[in-house]
């Protein structure tokens, strides 16, 4: 079983061929195919390699499935015997993408 780690958005992720992952909002429409060759970790199943600091030549490849808005986080502020108080929520975006295919190097 093939996989990869790479980067996207800041954040690491772990893609195997088929499975849905959500990283964070890309620059892309629904059905559009993406490629990330940021890839920091690889295998085919039988070995592992690792890159300094990425793989040259690996590639993992997914169809943008949708985008979206992960659940509300609250934010609250307060400070004590002066009555101040600050209520907000955040919304992240994201965008789900279905992995293809892991090409190593």
């Amino acid at each position: 079983m093939s996989y990869a780690i790479f980067t996207t958005g800041g954040r690491q992720f772990r893609a195997e061929p088929g499975v849905t992952i959500k990283v964070p909002l890309l620059d892309a429409k629904p059905g559009d195919e993406v490629s990330f060759d940021h890839v920091l970790v690889a295998s085919d199943g039988k070995e592992v390699q690792s890159g300094k600091p990425h793989i040259k030549g690996a590639k993992v490849t997914a169809e943008v499935v949708r985008h979206g808005k992960d659940k509300k986080i609250r934010i609250f502020r307060f400070a004590r015997r002066t009555g101040y108080r600050r209520h907000a929520g955040h919304r992240q975006d994201f965008t789900e993408i279905k992995i293809a295919d892991v090409k190593v190097g």
